[in-house]
């Protein structure tokens, strides 16, 4: 299950993959926000985070229209690894070497299809479970 979440920002993108996600039979979890009318970003990033974080949801994505605020919020919540990427190499790096359990894009900054690019990459990519990034995913969550 993918936890899925959006501001006003990243509505039309949200709702694109959401499409992906359908297409490709993967199982989602819609927690907002449901139009391109001003909100917060901190509610709805928030939200999806505490769904990961309890294991409701295997993964997150979030997206407004730079990333970077909603992908703050996201990890605000303990356990979350919300990584902003604006192309493949970095989603793939980030579920390779971090375990990253959310994914963060802004609609702005990338376009549909290097959007749903980044999304395959980062549900595809396992994690590496080599040592030195285990230990390091667990000094990250230490601090």
């Amino acid at each position: 299950m993918i936890a899925i979440a959006s501001d006003h920002g990243g509505y039309d993108l949200k709702e694109r993959v959401k499409k992906y996600l359908e297409e490709n039979n993967i199982p989602f979890q819609d927690f907002g926000c449901d139009s391109k009318a001003s909100c917060d970003y901190p509610v709805f990033g928030h939200a999806a985070a505490k769904a990961v974080a309890a294991g409701t949801c295997e993964k997150g994505i979030v997206i407004c229209t730079t990333g970077i605020g909603i992908s703050i919020s996201a990890n605000k919540v303990k356990g979350i690894r919300c990584a902003l990427c604006s192309e493949p190499l970095s989603a793939k790096m980030t579920r390779l070497h971090n375990d990253a359990n959310m994914l963060a894009m802004g609609a702005g900054i990338v376009g549909e299809n290097l959007a749903l690019e980044i999304v395959e990459t980062f549900l595809n990519t396992p994690f590496s479970g080599e040592e030195r990034h285990s230990r390091r995913i667990s000094l990250i969550e230490e601090i």
